[in-house]
């Protein structure tokens, strides 16, 4: 256009037409600022109309992600924390459209804070001052960060295909044990610094650090059952209309009327019921076997292994420490009778050892059966802590076993876990820990302690109300060793007491003697843990089964409804009936 204004310009010669050019001229500048006005605001309302959309989206979607997480988080004990680590993730509206979204961001968060503890720990290993005891914490503390780890990552794996994988009760069991598990942890590796002043330094530095997994856990705990919850309580009520619901679940029944739950394979069972057993590797003291020693047996076991690898221990008395890791999975030890194969130590606090690492036998390797065999620790009851057995392995189960010590007898220290035709005795706090974790038909004895202690039969570990942890002794014998049998008088027993603030313990259906003092249970330091802890009686039995005079705590009830009693159960309370019957150890499900 502007080619053809020059054009015009040079064909014009006289002043006449002047005057006629310059208007024509100056209307043509007009209509093309004119053009040129229109085209620029048509562009720039274009541009802005699609710049106000994509803010109104991004707001929208933000809203959106910001109710979803807000939601999700007053679910928590620790919801400020909950929502500050969400809404403080780059890209969050990407990452969150639903409830599993925000939970599945949780523990992605969460592992990177399990990491950086874990360089923190590394560090404070550099410093030359540090004690036997404080080094063997920190190492601990290294082994509890190694498994939280995988216990994230599991639970990850597990929520991204919930509820698809499993039933609905299989995925809520297994991803709230992962959880709770993961909280214990960070519990466990601040315990290692409480046995003096010294330790206490060392555990300052840890603490923030350890308490803000803790915490972050607990969030996601929270979370992980109101949604399992929910969902459970939408398909009950849906197949109750439909007549096929939970309560519907057939039994395993073996012919003496022992139930057995369906998470034990006929194979396993069959291994615990004492059936002829084809041993993977021997081990004998007397150099007949493959092995020597039963550490290096265990460690001659399959990684990861899903098939069952039995390690026959003749008879003979082993002295040594044993560890089955956590990737050693699948292990059985098959004894030759708890009075004839004997695993024994004794690591001790009060000689350096910290609780967790003072175990004769420590397993955490999942799926851990063990038949006919003792574990025990004679560092004897001056020694404080001395640990026999300590388990963190999910779906253990142990049968026909001693576990013996003096304080701290059997650590049953997270995960699932069950006992049954086991003899137990100790002194103080000598069932304790944090699994969730049933006893049947178990002889529980305590014995002669120290002068001036008080016996407790358990000291249950529970941290978090949302945790699905806690000792059930179901069926079982609670009395006294001959040994304290004749001086019980002088040493006062109960039925146990609150190592923490949600420790919740169930007895029920059991022979109580009158070793137990008629208030049944203890406190663990003042008021502490009164109104919050969990204990339970139902329909025992004996001269200390009375509970007229019953501790008055508000935590403490006597069960009185047989409904409210079946939730602790094996079948309810460590999900039996989807694997105990795969250990081929007899069971009962139900009350």
């Amino acid at each position: 256009m502007m080619n053809k204004i020059k054009q015009s310009l040079a064909g014009i010669s006289n002043s006449g037409n002047k005057k006629k050019l310059f208007i024509s001229l100056f209307t043509t500048l007009l209509i093309v600022a004119s053009i040129i006005a229109i085209v620029a605001s048509t562009t720039k309302n274009s541009n802005k109309t699609k710049n106000n959309n994509i803010s109104s989206s991004s707001l929208l979607l933000s809203h959106h992600s910001h109710t979803i997480i807000k939601k999700a988080c007053t679910t928590t004990l620790y919801p400020e924390l909950c929502f500050s680590a969400l809404a403080s993730e780059p890209n969050i509206t990407h990452k969150v459209t639903n409830h599993k979204d925000v939970i599945s961001l949780s523990l992605n968060i969460t592992k990177r804070a399990v990491e950086h503890n874990y360089f923190t720990v590394k560090k404070l290993l550099l410093r030359k001052t540090l004690t036997k005891r404080e080094k063997t914490a920190l190492h601990d503390c290294l082994e509890t960060i190694d498994e939280t780890l995988d216990e994230l990552k599991e639970a990850e794996d597990d929520l991204v295909l919930y509820p698809t994988k499993k039933t609905l009760y299989q995925h809520a069991n297994d991803l709230k044990t992962l959880i709770s598990s993961a909280i214990t942890n960070q519990v466990t590796c601040l315990d290692g610094f409480s046995h003096d002043g010294a330790d206490k330094l060392v555990r300052k530095v840890l603490e923030a650090g350890e308490v803000h997994v803790e915490h972050m856990c607990s969030n996601a705990l929270a979370m992980i059952k109101n949604m399992t919850d929910t969902d459970i309580a939408e398909f009950e009520q849906t197949n109750t209309v439909l007549g096929s619901g939970k309560n519907n679940r057939k039994l395993l029944e073996d012919e003496s009327g022992v139930q057995w739950p369906e998470w034990m394979s006929v194979g396993d069972r069959r291994l615990l019921q004492g059936a002829a057993v084809k041993a993977d590797v021997v081990v004998a003291a007397d150099g007949s076997g493959n092995f020597k020693t039963v550490s290096e047996a265990v460690a001659a076991a399959p990684l990861k292994s899903s098939k069952r690898f039995v390690i026959k221990i003749k008879a003979g008395v082993y002295k040594e420490n044993v560890d089955v890791p956590k990737k050693v999975t699948n292990i059985m030890f098959l004894g030759d009778g708890r009075s004839n194969t004997i695993i024994t130590g004794s690591r001790n606090v009060v000689d350096g050892s910290t609780t967790f690492h003072s175990a004769t036998v420590a397993i955490v390797g999942g799926n851990f059966l063990a038949r006919d065999i003792t574990f025990q620790n004679t560092a004897g009851p001056s020694k404080h802590q001395a640990v026999a057995l300590r388990v963190g392995a999910d779906l253990s189960a142990f049968y026909n076993c001693d576990i013996i010590a003096y304080q701290d007898t059997l650590y049953v220290h997270n995960n699932r876990q069950f006992f049954v035709n086991c003899f137990i005795s100790g002194t103080v706090d000598f069932i304790f820990g944090n699994a969730a974790v049933v006893f049947q038909n178990c002889d529980i004895h305590a014995r002669r302690p120290d002068s001036g202690q008080k016996n407790m039969v358990t000291a249950q570990g529970r941290v978090d109300p949302n945790q699905n942890t806690g000792i059930v002794i179901q069926k079982c014998r609670i009395g006294a060793t001959k040994d304290l049998e004749g001086v019980k008088n002088n040493f006062p027993t109960y039925l146990g007491r609150p190592w923490k603030e949600y420790s919740r313990t169930v007895i029920m259906q059991s022979s109580i003697s009158d070793v137990i003092q008629p208030v049944g249970w203890h406190e663990w330091n003042g008021n502490f843990a009164l109104n919050t802890l969990v204990y339970r009686e139902y329909q025992n039995t004996g001269a200390g089964a009375g509970t007229s005079n019953r501790v008055t705590w508000k935590g403490f009830k006597v069960i009185t409804s047989a409904s409210e009693a079946q939730g602790f159960t094996a079948g309810s309370f460590i999900g039996g009936s989807s694997w105990l019957g795969s250990t081929g150890f007899p069971f009962s499900l139900g009350l």
